[in-house]
């Protein structure tokens, strides 16, 4: 019995991303076209309301665009733009249940539990960006520089090509070694990280 291949929407919208990263204008212009029905129905279906639609699907579009370079064709793309969309669609609910509780209950603010981290939590965040920095430090040469200039720099791949010189291909070969490298570093130090799930840093 032979597994069914990718469906048609999946395979075009992974066809257009993988263009995309390579410097394609035109295919990251329709990957963004079509992308947006998948990010508004997977934000209803995770309880946003009607009117917050456009905002949750913009969030969606700007973190699809800062981490792009870390999609990785081998995997399916639709999981990975629905797990974009559900985070943004959580923090977006999170922050209207704040706002929520601020308008209906201004007396209560005094009682209120303060909302910034605590001591242990700005502590254990400063720990996992070190171990990050450290890690990331760690890479092979060409492998750190395409962490520097894909992920942390939000460079496109035909950007940072023509920046070095090196090929597009050896780019994004180096990214995705780099990206299962701090995953394991990351994963036997202290359970995966959060940033390194589907990809992202």
């Amino acid at each position: 019995m032979t597994c069914p291949g990718p469906s048609p929407g999946e395979a075009r919208l992974a066809a257009a991303m993988t263009a995309a990263q390579g410097g394609d204008p035109r295919a990251y212009r329709i990957l963004l076209r079509d992308c947006v029905p998948v990010i508004a129905a997977t934000a209803r279906a995770q309880g946003v309301p009607a009117p917050a639609l456009d905002d949750v699907v913009q969030e969606t579009l700007l973190t699809l665009h800062r981490v792009r370079a870390s999609y990785d064709p081998a995997r399916p793309f639709l999981p990975w733009l629905r797990a974009l969309a559900q985070r943004r669609s959580i923090d977006h609910l999170r922050r209207s249940a704040r706002r929520s509780a601020e308008v209906h209950a201004p007396t209560a603010v005094d009682s209120a539990v303060d909302p910034a981290p605590l001591p242990s939590e700005r502590i254990a965040r400063h720990d996992r960006q070190s171990l990050l920095t450290r890690a990331i430090e760690a890479l092979p040469p060409a492998q750190k520089l395409a962490v520097e200039l894909l992920v942390l720099g939000e460079r496109s791949l035909a950007e940072a090509a023509a920046g070095t010189g090196r090929s597009k291909v050896s780019l994004k070969v180096n990214l995705h070694r780099a990206i299962g490298a701090l995953r394991n570093t990351l994963s036997d130090r202290e359970g995966e990280e959060p940033g390194l799930r589907s990809g992202r840093i």
